[in-house]
């Protein structure tokens, strides 16, 4: 019985923090609170991943609960909003809102089988990088994405030589290379069916995550973080 009375306040827990969906990353910050923060942000992480959210969750960082939750969820709405100013980016709060996703389709980014940077694309880093230098206790992960077209020995190279062509723009620009780290994971994560036109050109973007950096989350959990 205890059991199952555990695993319904587990569900009570997910669908609040569900129900709670449109309001801002302060609030949801404080919600968390005592409820296991690192746990939910898992299963939440597995939901949005598709079953991957372990290691998913776990690249993010673990969910920081309490007053020290809502500090971070509200430096992380000021960032939000200057991102969303960037033209050609999608901008997502994650995580329980202690994390940013940043999505630029690869159509914006790259010509076709390259790996090379156009000049919007360059513009658009270029908000991207001096948001992150005015922000800079945050560490930033970029992933590159492909569609399922070809195999993993030309996926995965492609993909990751676009997201190191990102991060070498971005520390170009003056962002320090300490922060970041690209990874390419060729097609193995569609976010769209592969089968059709419209949702090939989904799965061939680029993801980066921006997440605290241990200074902001012991200002955090001080109470002095601004």
């Amino acid at each position: 019985m205890k059991k199952v009375n555990v695993f319904a306040a587990l569900l009570l827990c997910v669908a609040i923090i569900f129900g709670g969906c449109n309001t801002s990353n302060t609030a949801k910050g404080t919600g968390i609170g005592a409820g296991g923060g690192a746990a939910v942000g898992a299963g939440l992480g597995a939901l949005i991943k598709g079953g991957k959210g372990a290691a998913w969750g776990a690249g993010i960082g673990a969910i920081v609960g309490g007053a020290a939750g809502a500090l971070l969820g509200n430096k992380m709405d000021k960032q939000k909003a200057e991102l969303e100013r960037i033209q050609g980016a999608q901008v997502e709060s994650v995580n329980d809102g202690q994390a940013i996703k940043v999505t630029f389709e690869s159509g914006i980014l790259f010509a076709t089988n390259s790996s090379t940077l156009n000049q919007v694309s360059k513009n658009s880093l270029t908000q991207f990088s001096n948001s992150l230098k005015t922000n800079s206790d945050t560490d930033v992960q970029i992933y590159g994405h492909t569609d399922s077209s070809g195999n993993d020995q030309i996926n995965i190279p492609l993909s990751q030589q676009r997201a190191q062509s990102v991060m070498d723009y971005i520390i170009y620009q003056g962002v320090s290379a300490s922060r970041i780290i690209s990874k390419g994971m060729g097609s193995s994560i569609p976010v769209a069916d592969n089968a059709t036109s419209a949702g090939k050109t989904q799965n061939r973007r680029v993801e980066v995550y921006i997440i605290p950096n241990q200074k902001m989350i012991r200002e955090a959990q001080q109470g002095t973080l601004k």
